[in-house]
């Protein structure tokens, strides 16, 4: 069986953009971004001369997630900015991306979150890992009857980014996906 799908966002996980402003979170490092990069504040229409985007990274997390045994894959407004910008940081290669297209920041009338759908469209039927801080109840229940595989959607407080506890239990998704099913 192919490795599971590891549907990775930058901002919230990997940048705990929601840490107070004037504390690093330990083990990370700021990059700063120029807002014409392609981040999520250029497609909502700020200008790109206002003062770079500071992002915060912690370098260890990219031996982490290739340790988990997923296919990584980027699931972020930034798209295949995250391989300009956030890959080199964490010491990982190129990766591939989900392009939101038309949907990308789209709302929808039932409150699933604009990246189901897509992410569900990419994942085919393979089993998924959506690392998030904006999922919801309604983004599981849309998975659950959209996708035929198994997918998890954990989430990860924005004030934090990944932890330890994090890695467990992506760890432990993977591996349960070793383990042969009873027939039914």
């Amino acid at each position: 069986m192919n490795r599971p799908l590891l549907f990775l966002d930058v901002d919230g996980p990997l940048n705990p953009y929601a840490a107070q402003p004037e504390r690093r979170p330990d083990g990370y490092t700021t990059l700063r971004v120029p807002r014409d990069s392609g981040t999520q504040d250029e497609y909502r229409g700020l200008s790109p001369r206002r003062r770079p985007l500071r992002v915060w990274l912690n370098p260890a997390h990219g031996q982490l997630l290739l340790q988990l045994g997923y296919e990584l894959c980027w699931a972020t407004t930034w798209m295949d900015k995250a391989n300009r910008w956030i890959a080199p940081v964490l010491g990982l290669p190129e990766l591939p991306f989900v392009d939101f297209g038309d949907a990308l920041f789209q709302e929808r009338p039932d409150g699933v979150h604009w990246k189901a759908a897509p992410l569900v469209d990419y994942a085919d039927g393979r089993p998924f890992a959506w690392v998030d801080d904006e999922q919801s109840d309604m983004d599981q229940a849309y998975v659950t009857a959209h996708h035929p595989g198994p997918g998890l959607l954990h989430h990860v407080n924005p004030r934090i980014g990944l932890r330890e506890n994090d890695f467990r239990a992506l760890a432990d998704f993977a591996r349960s996906m070793d383990t042969p099913r009873a027939m039914d």
